[in-house]
C-alpha cells in the first residue's frame, strides 16, 4: 500500500501536540477541517497553577482545584486566532466567530485532559532520560527533513525557546509511557482480526495502474500583465520545441530539465514519481499514460505551460495480498484500540473529576 505518515509527539487519542503549526511551510485558510485538527503552538506548562498564585479573572477552568490560566489557552490557539483575524476580509464574521469558539473549546478540552493525566502520572514512577528527549526531537526534525541545528534555528525564528520545547517533549513522552503501561496487554490485535478487516475492506487494497514520468515544463511568461498572452504562449512553445529537438538529438533529458524546467521537480531531473490516473491534469495525463517506457512525447500544452514528457516506469493495476498487508493492518488495529482505550480512560478520569468553569458576565 502507498502510505505516508507524519510523526509528531502525540498522545494517542488526546490530540496533545508539542510542535505547532508555525513549523509548517505554507499558510492555509481556516476551514472546518482546520478547526477540528488545529495544531497548537508550543504551550508553556507553567501556565497551569494552583489557585493561590493567580486571580479568578485569569482562570479559564479549574480541574480538581487546580486553576488553568487563560494564557494557557492563548498559547495553544493564539496563532490560529491571529490567522483568522488576518483573513477577516474573506470570512463572514459569524463564521470567524464560530471558528474561534471551536478552537477555544478544543484547547480547553486538551488542557483539561492533560491536567487529569498529569495528576495520575504523579502517582507513578516514570523516568524519561535526556537521551530519550534528544532522540525524539531529532525524530521530529528528521520528519521535517531538517537537521537538529536547523530545527533550533526555526524555533528561534518563531520565538520559541528550545529548552521549553525540550521540557514539553519530556512531559509528553512521560504521558505516552504512562498510557502504554495502562493499555499493556489490552490493545493487541490478532491475525484473525486482521484477516476479518481485510475481507471487509477489500477495495482498500486495490492498487490502480501507476506510471512514472519525468517532464520539462516551460511556463507561459507572466511578468508583464499587459503582455499579449498569445505571444507569451508562442514564446514558451518555441522554447519547448527547441528543447525537444535537443532531446531527439541525444541530449540528456534529466540535465535539460535541471537547467530549463520551471517545475519544482527540476532539481530531480524532472522526475514526478509514480502516480495513478486522475492525479494530474487531463491533457498531461492522457499523453503520459499512452507513452511506452523510455518514449518522449511531443510538446503538450496545458494550463500550466508547455511540457515535454518522458515515461520512465509503469505498474499494472494490482491487489495487495493479505500477507503483504497483514503487518500494517495489525499495527493499524492496535493504534485504533489504543486511541479508543485512551479516550475511555480519560473519560473515566473526567467523570470522577471536579471541573469548574468560572462564571462570566
Amino acid at each position: 500500500m502507498r502510505t505516508c505518515s507524519l510523526s509528531k509527539v502525540i498522545l494517542l487519542g488526546l490530540a496533545i501536540v508539542v510542535i505547532g503549526t508555525n513549523m509548517n511551510c505554507r499558510e492555509k485558510s481556516p476551514r472546518e477541517e482546520d478547526v477540528r485538527q488545529a495544531e497548537p503552538n508550543t504551550p508553556s506548562e507553567t501556565d497551569v497553577n494552583t489557585p493561590s498564585t493567580i486571580t479568578s479573572k485569569d482562570v479559564a477552568v479549574m480541574v480538581n482545584g487546580v486553576e488553568i490560566k487563560e494564557s494557557a489557552v492563548m498559547n495553544l490557539i493564539g496563532a490560529q486566532l491571529a490567522k483568522i483575524d488576518q483573513q477577516s476580509a474573506s470570512i463572514p464574521s459569524s463564521v470567524a466567530e464560530q471558528y474561534k469558539k471551536q478552537l477555544r473549546e478544543q484547547a480547553l478540552e486538551q488542557l483539561i485532559r492533560r491536567q487529569l493525566l498529569d495528576e495520575k502520572i504523579k502517582e507513578s514512577d516514570i523516568k524519561i532520560t535526556d537521551e530519550d528527549v534528544t532522540k525524539k526531537i531529532e525524530e521530529i526534525a528528521s520528519d521535517q527533513n531538517i537537521s537538529l541545528e536547523e530545527f533550533k534555528r526555526t524555533l528561534e525564528q518563531n520565538n520559541q525557546d528550545f529548552d521549553s520545547v525540550k521540557e514539553d517533549v519530556r512531559k509528553q513522552l512521560t504521558r505516552n509511557k504512562f498510557m502504554e503501561a495502562q493499555w499493556a496487554g489490552k490493545t493487541d490485535a490478532t491475525e484473525e482480526e486482521a484477516k476479518e478487516y481485510y475481507e471487509e475492506n477489500k477495495k482498500r487494497f486495490d492498487v490502480p495502474e501507476h506510471i512514472r514520468v519525468s517532464h520539462i515544463l516551460i511556463q507561459y511568461a507572466q511578468d508583464d500583465p499587459n503582455a499579449d498572452p498569445n505571444a507569451a504562449q508562442a514564446k514558451a512553445k518555441a522554447k519547448a520545441q527547441d528543447l525537444l529537438q535537443q532531446v531527439k538529438d541525444g541530449a540528456d533529458f534529466a540535465e535539460l530539465a535541471k537547467a530549463h524546467s520551471d517545475c519544482l521537480s527540476a532539481p530531480k531531473g524532472g522526475d514526478l514519481g509514480f502516480f495513478p490516473r486522475g492525479y494530474s491534469t487531463p491533457k498531461f495525463e492522457k499523453v503520459a499514460f499512452e507513452l511506452e517506457i523510455g518514449e518522449v512525447s511531443d510538446v503538450v500544452e496545458t494550463e500550466y505551460g508547455c511540457h515535454i514528457i518522458k515515461a520512465t516506469g509503469h505498474e499494472d493495476a494490482s491487489v495487495v495480498s493479505f500477507e503483504q498487508a497483514k503487518d500494517d493492518i495489525i499495527q493499524e488495529l492496535k493504534e485504533k484500540k489504543r486511541t479508543e482505550f485512551a479516550e475511555k480512560y480519560i473519560s473515566s478520569l473526567k467523570a470522577e473529576a471536579k471541573i469548574v468553569f468560572p462564571f462570566k458576565l
